[in-house]
């Protein structure tokens, strides 16, 4: 929790509680149903929270902005925006329903009221949002064609409208491409090893009727 408020020091102090609480949710909730490796769980903080609040280092989302989180697994990156977010909405969905069941439970203890969570593949959601933001759940040239007619027309951001991604590794070949890509190493607002190799990739999407 500590490395939360290192690099997030202007929490209130309800932020600073649904944080700290995420903890023991996740390792109750982990017990029943798998939704965090095993072996992270341990580094939740670390491998799970900071790197899902990666995405704010380089977009802060603006009050009744719309955020559809895909593939949200067990509300990664959607639930840390949403408590550090309580004026943007975020919608978060996963094809696994018990998964979704585990982040309806958690936005539940958190009384976080700015989340909605979903039963839906990407294709099911209706609906216009001014980011997508996702954890490594497919090759981005799917992740697109899944999510290019959710961008809302409407501009209330620095970063143009369209996906936030969480990735690792080597990229060109994946965002070849998508030339209008721009990478974000994580390693240049986090010190810990873990996000030596980790971006957030911003691929800006066109409104499409």
């Amino acid at each position: 929790m500590d490395i939360i408020l290192q690099h997030f020091p202007y929490l209130s102090e309800t932020q600073i509680t649904q944080f700290a609480k995420l903890e023991v949710l996740y390792k109750e909730w982990n017990a029943q149903i798998n939704v965090v490796s095993r072996k992270d769980i341990d580094q939740l903080y670390v491998r799970h929270v900071l790197h899902s609040l990666g995405i704010a280092k380089v977009q802060k989302f603006a009050p009744k902005s719309q955020i559809l989180d895909v593939g949200t697994g067990g509300g990664f990156p959607g639930i840390p925006l949403a408590i550090l977010f309580p004026e943007t909405r975020f919608y978060l969905v996963d094809a696994i329903a018990k998964k979704i069941k585990v982040v309806q439970a958690v936005a539940d203890e958190l009384g976080l009221k700015n989340v909605k969570a979903a039963h839906l593949r990407a294709e099911q959601v209706k609906g216009e949002f001014d980011f997508i933001v996702s954890r490594a759940v497919t090759n981005m040239d799917d992740f697109v064609k899944w999510t290019q007619k959710k961008v809302a027309k409407k501009q209330r951001h620095e970063l143009k409208n369209g996906i936030l991604y969480l990735k690792g590794g080597d990229l060109t070949e994946e965002l070849a491409n998508f030339p209008n890509a721009k990478q974000f190493d994580l390693s240049d607002y986090f010190e810990d090893p873990f996000f030596e190799t980790k971006k957030v990739v911003h691929v800006p999407l066109k409104f499409k009727v």
